[in-house]
């Protein structure tokens, strides 16, 4: 159970960007008051006929996870947008989501300000599905059939060769992809639905899809 200390108004930051950028993201980002970040490697799907709307091919992609309280994560996103020049097709996209707690940091700082969402209107959700191996580009390929403009694959591993760790009971293991994809709030549920169909989600070990309000965007296009 979370203590009052630990429910806070934070968000959670993603970057999407070329390979080799995430470092000077980080130093930039720690600039405006961002306490650090966690780089995570992976692999954008989008085909020719869509490649504006995120931003991404089928290269090598650098997915930076950051934590901020919303204050923070807003302003330092604006700079970081002026200088990697998100509105610009192919440069990167970045989005934030919210958070309820962060533990185990002593370098956010933050007060608790409860459950209000401000003023900001939810457009996106960020749709999380893990599966098996090499099933990643089948979930894109369902996705896009049901309206999606792309994602990103990354690879999930287990703690150890003869360990595995869990997200929501559900074993990760170096034989599983996370696949990340971003949705307009009207074409969310035509998504999942379609995902789940054919992925055959609701079999047990096919795979897990959780949805995430996305509380801003920079770098997106239609």
């Amino acid at each position: 159970m979370l203590n009052a200390s630990e429910s806070i108004n934070i968000e959670l930051i993603y970057v999407i960007i070329d390979f080799g950028l995430a470092s000077k993201l980080i130093k930039t980002a720690k600039k405006y008051g961002v306490s650090g970040g966690t780089v995570v490697l992976g692999k954008g799907t989008v085909n020719n006929r869509i490649l504006n709307f995120l931003g991404l091919s089928d290269i090598r992609k650098e997915i930076v996870l950051m934590v901020a309280d919303k204050e923070t994560a807003y302003q330092a996103l604006e700079k970081l947008n002026k200088l990697f020049e998100f509105s610009k097709p192919n440069h990167g996209i970045a989005f934030t989501t919210s958070l309820r707690a962060v533990i185990g940091t002593r370098r956010l700082k933050c007060e608790n300000t409860g459950n209000e969402r401000g003023v900001d209107a939810t457009m996106y959700h960020l749709i999380t599905v893990i599966v098996d191996k090499d099933k990643g580009e089948d979930v894109i390929e369902a996705a896009t059939k049901a309206g999606s403009k792309g994602g990103t694959i990354i690879n999930g591993r287990g703690s150890g060769i003869h360990e595995t760790s869990k997200l929501f009971s559900m074993q990760i293991e170096p034989e599983k992809e996370i696949v990340l994809i971003l949705s307009e709030i009207e074409k969310t549920d035509a998504i999942v639905s379609t995902i789940r169909e054919q992925l055959e989600i609701e079999k047990p070990g096919n795979g897990i899809i959780y949805v995430q309000d996305v509380n801003r965007t920079y770098g997106i296009y239609k």
